[in-house]
């Protein structure tokens, strides 16, 4: 299927591996131009050789922090001054860390706040005026199942990602009809995260070793099977297409049918 996205410009954070990888993945692959982004250099470079090698869209990388506004504003001015538009802005961010809300602290709570709900309100201001351009854009949240479910030993995800949720919608009626926004709610996919969450269950003697803990995660899913990354960044390059252009404000479950919530 063609998604009549070749061409276009898009941003996507945490991008050096993961879910954001994946979403990368998947646009270049649709012909779309791509700025990869992530903290750590040698991680990016050896994402960037990987995306490169795909055939599609050029990728290029810019290092940064997102919870720093002068790192935001450096990942806009690249890919407006390296490919004269941005149309497409996917946001996505490493997880809080797991813990109880007894072990959380208030340094915790703000460090989460800052990562997962001011970095998305800093990329928006500064990303708005391009979206805008050539037609619009589309705006598409990675964040997590979490949001409909809450998930044991995670209350910082549980709690601060429900924000983002909050203003996606709000961005959804104040930004339509130039801009679409969305989110993306995965639960458990093949990436460094899930072995995070896991290690974490082992070390908290929920199971024996890491084998037994993932057999257990798997068997929880309807499907029988943990997430592969690109099935997410295949929904993520759709949302961002003008075949979902009646889908806005949406959150979207992607979790093998995981979650028990009706809506």
């Amino acid at each position: 299927m063609d998604l009549k996205i070749k061409g276009n410009s898009a941003i996507i954070t945490a991008s050096s591996s993961g879910l954001g990888k994946a979403a990368a993945a998947a646009l270049v692959k649709e012909g779309v131009n791509v700025v990869i982004n992530g903290r750590e250099q040698q991680k990016l470079e050896s994402a960037l050789k990987e995306l490169k090698a795909l055939k599609g869209g050029r990728v290029i990388s810019c290092q940064g922090d997102i919870t720093k506004k002068e790192d935001i504003k450096k990942l806009v001015k690249t890919a407006v001054d390296n490919f004269g538009r941005l149309d497409h802005l996917v946001s996505s961010a490493g997880g809080p860390p797991a813990k109880s809300f007894l072990e959380t602290t208030e340094a915790d709570w703000y460090k989460s706040y800052d990562l997962l709900v001011m970095s998305v309100v800093r990329l928006v201001k500064e990303s708005v005026e391009f979206l805008k351009a050539d037609g619009g854009g589309t705006i598409v949240n990675i964040t997590s199942i979490s949001v409909k479910e809450a998930i044991d030993n995670l209350v910082l995800s549980n709690s601060v990602r429900m924000t983002v949720i909050g203003l996606m919608k709000t961005l959804s009626k104040e930004l339509a009809p130039g801009i679409r926004a969305n989110a993306v709610l995965p639960g458990s996919h093949e990436t460094a995260r899930i072995e995070e969450l896991i290690n974490s269950q082992v070390e908290n003697a929920e199971f024996e070793n890491y084998k037994e803990a993932l057999a257990a995660m798997s068997k929880s899913v309807p499907l029988e099977k943990i997430g592969a990354p690109e099935k997410l960044g295949d929904l993520i390059a759709f949302l961002s297409s003008p075949k979902s252009d009646y889908i806005n404000g949406s959150s979207i479950v992607i979790d093998g049918g995981s979650a028990s919530s009706n809506l």
